[in-house]
């Protein structure tokens, strides 16, 4: 009894019913995950950036963290995105507030 390697179809890959569907799946899939790369560079700029904010800020005599300006961009992704906004928000600056 002979076992041959399967391989998923693009269809079971995708979930999609058609092939149609999995094709325009599969593109759509790969540029979320384009815009994922994307995403993930811009945030790590934005940590370098706020790193040398914090720096400055500390450097001077200063807290590591201003509340208002986090509060000012708490409320910019609420507005722009709603109540989830408001979440991805808290998480970018976690993930800013490194250690200086």
């Amino acid at each position: 009894m002979s076992t041959a390697p399967t391989t998923a179809s693009t269809t079971d890959v995708t979930g999609a019913r058609t092939e149609d569907a999995a094709a325009l799946i599969t593109g759509a899939r790969e540029r979320i995950d384009a815009l994922d790369d994307r995403i993930i560079g811009l945030v790590q700029e934005r940590m370098a950036v706020s790193a040398v904010i914090q720096e400055a800020r500390i450097t001077s005599g200063g807290r590591r963290v201003n509340l208002s300006r986090e509060m000012d961009v708490l409320g910019r992704y609420r507005d722009a995105l709603g109540k989830p906004g408001t979440s991805l928000a808290m998480t970018l600056l976690e993930l800013c507030r490194g250690r200086v």
